[in-house]
């Protein structure tokens, strides 16, 4: 928005030296001055923005340096005591007591303090430029007649009054970006035998414990998930995780996953040895089955007396009856590296509603989203975080059906995938961001210790044999086992939600991402049965979890909370932040100080349609410092529509955003 020229104003009052053309509205310094007798609030909004230098008139900044005192002793600021605090002498000078009680007879309104002040600072500034620019000349004039002066030296030094910011009355601009200090992980609340391996691990591989330790819960949820629920008081959650780790190329994320993965890939082995005589026998008895069937439709074809026919035939039917019973198992899989949508369903109905996806990378995002099927998928997603069940019916396949579906996630990603996820809306849309427990770990590349300190032995065999056995007995179970919380531990599941609920409103923390906040409290359910299991992991799950094991679990949920506040930023969740950062860039990007809601809309047509759309992105800059509205002038008499409000940019703001993390 381009301002216009500057003129020398007298606002209809004397000027004590009219051969000067310095510019100055003595109207204004009337109205600053008689506001600030008026009221202790005018006070406030004029010293925030002047110092007292800033009045043209001196005998105005008399009368403001009176004030000033008064107000900092908590004084009345009238006129009566701002007499007195002049003395008769200053008194004199200033016009005297009849000329204070003018100034607020003259005053408009105590509430245009704030405008006619950056009236006022806007002048003072233009007074220095043209100072300034009467000192370039005569240091031109210097030099053409020989002056030795460093001219260069001396045209910086006199050009800094006005190159040099003024951030008088602004806040210190906040971040927009996530600048926050996120926690590790909290290692210490997973048992003893979990935490110590994975905190080994993460100095072994020099990775950041967010890595083994989020990846911890993902194997617990692998053993659990579809065997174990958690009952809260009116509901219930399962046990399986969505865990998502943003960590960049060069961070050893597969040295990481082949050794908290690996007791699961013995375990499926062993399963799989286990079942295997099993699936032989069945398909043994199914290619017997087989034969009988079909030796007896021949003779039922051959038989010439319909009583033997008969016979034969219920023979077959027998056979088709055993061969329909006798279905060949799958060989146990606890989980798949990469999986489309349809294959990750079949799994599931294969291996009995359970199955996890572990894998150092995130393909699975972008296969969801429909890189090969052109078309996003989700459901099998949805479905399988919930525990719900699922029936598929395709063209020319068997229906599966899957009576509850339990889905387990342990990826790791790149920062710019998990940022990628706002390019496809039906990940917010259909719900499943807010389902991701998030992990956004700090880099340790370039600063990693060549030679760290190995894991003993000792702790790899404990990890390993204790995970294994875990897996094992739980994948013995017939039928899902439900955990209960003991009293107390209940009553700080209902505490939880007490504390949750209020940062949902608007303006705070939780507003922008409900749909992560509204599954919070179940995920803290969630890793409260996970660490309980891991801790009674000889088999005596069955006893109650208690408030210990629950303090752990919410712990541990605070870091999520954190670290998806930070992921939703990266994925640019908030519209209304989204449209702040594409207003600040407008602004860093052309130099922009001073703006109206129109400028921006015309500036950024592709994002904005209309003023309106505009306002919630200027809302987010106005409370992070960025900028801030101009007061409103008077409202002229008369009809007319009220001007537009007007935005000035903070000072700083070109260096601040520079800077932005």
């Amino acid at each position: 928005m381009t301002k216009p020229p500057l003129r020398v104003l007298d606002g209809g009052h004397d000027d004590p030296d009219p051969h000067r053309s310095l510019p100055h509205d003595i109207g204004a310094e009337r109205q600053v001055l008689g506001a600030m007798m008026l009221s202790t609030r005018a006070v406030a909004d004029a010293r925030a923005l002047l110092d007292g230098s800033e009045f043209y008139r001196p005998a105005h900044q008399e009368i403001w340096q009176a004030i000033c005192g008064l107000a900092d002793r908590g004084d009345p600021c009238e006129p009566t005591a701002v007499a007195a605090e002049l003395g008769p002498r200053r008194l004199t000078k200033v016009g005297g007591g009849p000329y204070l009680h003018t100034l607020i007879q003259d005053t408009v309104s105590s509430t245009q303090a704030g405008y006619y002040s950056h009236r006022l600072a806007e002048l003072a500034y233009a007074r220095t430029i043209a100072m300034t620019g009467t000192h370039l000349i005569q240091l031109s004039h210097q030099a053409t007649d020989g002056d030795a002066t460093d001219l260069r030296g001396a045209v910086a030094a006199a050009v800094q009054d006005i190159t040099t910011p003024d951030a008088r009355g602004w806040p210190t601009p906040t971040p927009l970006e996530a600048a926050r200090e996120l926690p590790s992980f909290p290692l210490p609340m997973l048992p003893d035998w979990l935490a110590e391996y994975a905190a080994r691990l993460a100095e072994q591989t020099q990775t950041p414990t967010d890595l083994s330790g989020c990846l911890a819960l993902a194997v617990l949820a692998v053993a659990a998930g579809g065997k174990v629920w958690v009952q809260a008081r009116g509901w219930r959650e399962p046990t399986n995780l969505f865990t998502v780790i943003a960590l960049g190329p060069g961070n050893r994320k597969s040295e990481v996953f082949a050794a908290m993965t690996g007791p699961i890939r013995a375990a499926e082995t062993m399963l799989r040895d286990q079942a295997q005589p099993h699936i032989t026998d069945i398909a043994i008895q199914r290619r017997v089955a087989e034969a009988d069937m079909e030796k007896a439709e021949k003779a039922a074809i051959n038989a010439i007396d319909a009583i033997v026919r008969e016979q034969h035939l219920e023979d077959a039917r027998i056979a088709a009856e055993r061969l329909q019973e006798l279905q060949i198992p799958a060989e146990p899989r606890l989980f798949s590296d990469d999986a489309t949508p349809e294959i990750l369903t079949s799994q599931l109905a294969q291996q009995g509603g359970r199955m996890a996806v572990l894998s150092p990378e995130g393909e699975i995002f972008s296969i969801a989203a429909g890189r090969y099927s052109g078309a996003p998928n989700f459901a099998v997603l949805k479905h399988g975080h919930a525990g719900e069940g699922m029936r598929i019916d395709r063209v020319g396949r068997p229906s599966e059906i899957i009576e509850s579906a339990h889905v387990t996630l342990g990826i790791c990603t790149q920062p710019d995938v998990l940022a990628g996820l706002a390019d496809t809306p039906q990940f917010r849309g259909q719900g499943l961001l807010g389902r991701i427990l998030y992990a956004v770990p700090h880099s340790l590349l370039g600063y990693r210790d060549p030679s760290p300190e190995l894991i003993p032995a000792h702790i790899t065999h404990t990890y390993t044999d204790t995970l294994t056995s875990l897996i094992t007995r739980l994948h013995a179970l017939t039928d899902p086992i439900t955990l209960q919380f003991t009293d107390t531990a209940l009553n700080a599941v209902q505490e939880l939600l007490r504390e949750t609920e209020p940062r949902y409103r608007p303006g705070n923390d939780l507003a922008h991402m409900p749909d992560w906040g509204g599954k919070y409290p179940g995920a803290v359910v969630r890793i409260a049965g996970l660490l309980h299991l891991a801790a009674n992991h000889h088999g005596t799950w069955n006893k109650p979890i208690t408030t210990d094991t629950f303090a752990c679990a919410r712990h541990i949920g605070d870091y999520y909370l954190t670290h998806a506040q930070a992921a939703y930023d990266l994925i640019g969740a908030d519209p209304d932040l989204a449209d702040a950062r594409a207003l600040r860039d407008w602004i860093t990007r052309t130099g922009t100080h001073r703006f109206a809601a129109s400028d921006a809309v015309q500036a950024l047509r592709a994002r904005f349609r209309k003023v309106a759309d505009v306002e919630p992105g200027l809302r987010v800059l106005e409370a992070h410092g960025w900028v801030r509205r101009l007061p409103a002038p008077p409202r002229a008499s008369g009809p007319g529509r009220s001007r537009a409000p007007v935005y000035e940019v903070h000072p700083n703001a070109l260096e601040d955003a520079s800077q932005d993390p």
